[in-house]
């Protein structure tokens, strides 16, 4: 399986940050109201077996964290893990030589992020039926495109047009 190089994990991080400032400008979080999100990112050098997926560009688990100084188990967080396939991207890029890796990560975290978001504020619990999940999907897809569509990134738009109407995550419990 393939494996991100040392250039691509940089594009990883500058794909993070834009997608989280597109987000949040989408739902007009502070810098403050980020930190309630408790979320980590991996990649395929840090999955574990049971992370690891041939049917998507990132999986999306959900655990929990104790709180630093707290013993109670009331003061566990959620925290969610969106893990990249590496392998996944990379067959995708050689594919279709019209894709380039920064706007297709921002499409795929600017995706995670909004689940994240809804699962944090109760708009969908994360354990649910297939029916549900696909329509948590729709619903997502739809505001990753709203958030994205007037934003100004070479290769975004073959990005949108190119998914329009591909399920990009699966949702692990």
């Amino acid at each position: 399986m393939a494996f991100f190089k040392e250039n691509d994990l940089t594009v990883v991080s500058d794909a993070l940050e834009i997608a989280e400032d597109a987000t949040g400008d989408f739902y007009k979080f502070s810098l403050g109201q980020w930190k309630r999100y408790r979320y980590d990112v991996k990649t395929r050098s840090s999955l574990k077996t049971e992370e690891i997926s041939s049917s998507a560009l990132a999986v999306l688990f959900k655990g929990m964290r104790m709180v630093d100084g707290f013993d109670s188990r009331t003061k566990d967080r959620d925290f969610y893990f969106i893990c990249l396939q590496d392998h996944s991207i990379l067959e995708v890029l050689e594919r279709d030589r019209y894709l380039t890796l920064l706007p297709l990560l921002v499409y795929v975290f600017t995706h995670e992020l909004i689940h994240i978001v809804r699962f944090c504020n109760f708009y969908q619990m994360f354990d649910v039926s297939e029916g549900k999940r696909f329509r948590e999907e729709e619903i997502v897809h739809k505001t990753t495109f709203e958030i994205l569509k007037d934003f100004s990134l070479p290769n975004l738009n073959y990005v949108l047009d190119s998914y329009q109407d591909h399920r990009m995550c699966e949702i692990a419990s």
